[in-house]
């Protein structure tokens, strides 16, 4: 933070307000930015006689009058309210994109002066030209609409969204992150602004999966009431599953039981579901059919599970031979088969192991569980010292759960593996044990009994040794204080 004041405070003085704009502008783009910003400006540290602070450099020579967005920015988050009091009044006479973040976070001051003059300034900005400054306003009001006083903005951002014109609301939902798409999509449906063809449209080609379900549920329920059955068809031919079952639920509202039947296969277990309601209503054997399928030698990924989800113990030797099918997806499909119809045999699952799909690999390991106490003593340890990443994972998720002790042991060997998400897991996992074994949470659960004997004792603390850049000081330390107080007697 501070040298991204001095660097904006660098630009300002340049001189030059385009390139003053384009810096503020990349500033004002990330709101999360911009609330550190604010808040660094009151907590910055002291300085000292001989460094003057940037920010109060800023305060010095800012005016309401000459002074660029980017002292007007800056000049808005100092600790002195009437300096910020002046600066609000300087972005409101002179007002661009770039400094709305700011003049937002201002209608949420804490002193009534400031707030109340930002928050004129602007209401009367959005009134005034909702498609210039909404883009800029609409990141920020929903970042502070928890605060204290942060409902302000997003109730003007409403009312801009009422008044504007369908490009600027079109605009703003095409573009930016998902919250403040959810937002404009919540404010445009409550008027009634979208049309069957816009809900079709954004139930097949929208990046958020929210937004999706609801544009497929508003057009189905109008193609229900208007009878448009080409739209629930379309709908039911698409790509995402969340929009397949919106529509199939609509074709059952409209007694299309037999088109829904079709999707028995479907590679969704919602789908599978709805189908399987459906033909049971119009005398379909769902399990007949998945016997059928699975029996007639290249099954789909949807029959497989199918028949495991309509079928029992009695359908697992149709399941058996898909073990080694030569198809990667097909084997981990029977082995989520058999886990579901809870069939899983030991010495049948081990050489699975070592499949060279990590799809398989992680069923594997899922069915595999719960019968730890079943498994070759040594083997958990033998895969997590691997060189597959799939097999390290597979062999840190079977020894979770068998102990304090061997949980922070693999945990700790865990942290230093070479692949950075099975090191983050493994930090994680060591802090959790460091803070519930040293009492540092508020949380009131049991202490872990860490009961080993001196000989893995010493094993953990060199472990712990080892580890100490990569859990930090914070975990390093409650872990040496947890060991040392459960250190057994010699």
């Amino acid at each position: 933070m501070d040298h991204l004041v001095e660097v904006l405070f660098e630009v300002d003085a340049a001189g030059d307000e385009v390139v003053a704009g384009s810096a503020l502008m990349l500033v004002a783009g990330a709101a999360g930015v911009v609330v550190r910003l604010d808040r660094h400006a009151r907590r910055a540290p002291w300085c000292g006689p001989y460094q003057e602070s940037a920010l109060w450099r800023v305060g010095a020579r800012f005016s309401v009058a000459s002074s660029g967005p980017v002292a007007m920015a800056l000049a808005s988050m100092l600790g002195d309210g009437r300096i910020r009091e002046r600066a609000v009044a300087a972005m409101v006479g002179r007002p661009c994109p770039e400094v709305m973040p700011f003049l937002v976070l201002r209608a949420g001051d804490w002193v009534k002066p400031v707030r109340d003059r930002a928050r004129a300034g602007l209401a009367l900005l959005l009134a005034d030209d909702p498609g210039r400054y909404l883009p800029a306003v609409l990141p920020m009001a929903l970042r502070l609409d928890a605060r204290l006083r942060g409902g302000f903005a997003v109730i003007q951002v409403q009312a801009a969204l009422l008044s504007s014109p369908a490009e600027v609301w079109r605009g703003l939902l095409g573009s930016g992150c998902r919250r403040q798409r959810r937002f404009v999509f919540d404010v445009v449906v409550a008027q009634g602004w979208l049309r069957l063809p816009d809900y079709v449209a954004c139930a097949e080609t929208d990046a958020d999966v929210g937004i999706r379900v609801r544009a497929a549920e508003a057009a189905c329920r109008e193609a229900v009431w208007t009878r448009r059955h080409d739209v629930l068809h379309r709908l039911a031919r698409s790509v995402r599953a969340e929009v397949r079952v919106v529509a199939l639920t609509g074709l059952v509202r409209v007694g299309q039981d037999s088109q829904v039947a079709a999707y028995l296969d479907d590679d969704a277990p919602l789908v599978r579901a709805v189908a399987r309601d459906a033909a049971r209503r119009i005398g379909i054997d769902a399990r007949a059919h998945y016997r059928t399928a699975v029996s007639a030698g290249e099954p789909a990924l949807g029959v497989i599970v199918g028949l495991a989800e309509a079928g029992s113990a009695a359908d697992t030797p149709l399941l058996r031979p898909l073990l080694s099918y030569p198809q990667a997806k097909v084997r981990a499909q029977a082995v989520r088969g058999l886990r579901l119809l809870d069939a899983v045999v030991v010495q049948e699952m081990l050489p699975l192991l070592w499949d060279p799909s990590p799809a398989v690999v992680r069923e594997v390991t899922a069915a595999l569980r719960p019968l730890t106490g079943a498994l070759p003593r040594g083997l958990p340890w033998e895969l997590l010292a691997d060189g597959r990443v799939e097999l390290r994972r597979a062999g840190y998720r079977l020894l979770c759960g068998q102990g304090v002790d061997v949980q922070l042991r693999a945990a700790l060997m865990l942290t230093l593996d070479p692949d950075p998400r099975l090191a983050e897991r493994g930090k994680a996992d060591v802090t959790c044990l460091a803070r519930d074994g040293a009492r540092t949470t508020w949380r009131r659960t049991p202490r872990p009994q860490l009961s080993v004997t001196a000989a893995q004792h010493d094993e953990l603390a060199v472990l712990a040794a080892q580890a100490v850049l990569a859990l930090g000081e914070d975990t390093s330390r409650m872990l040496t204080t947890w060991l040392a107080d459960t250190r057994p007697d010699t």
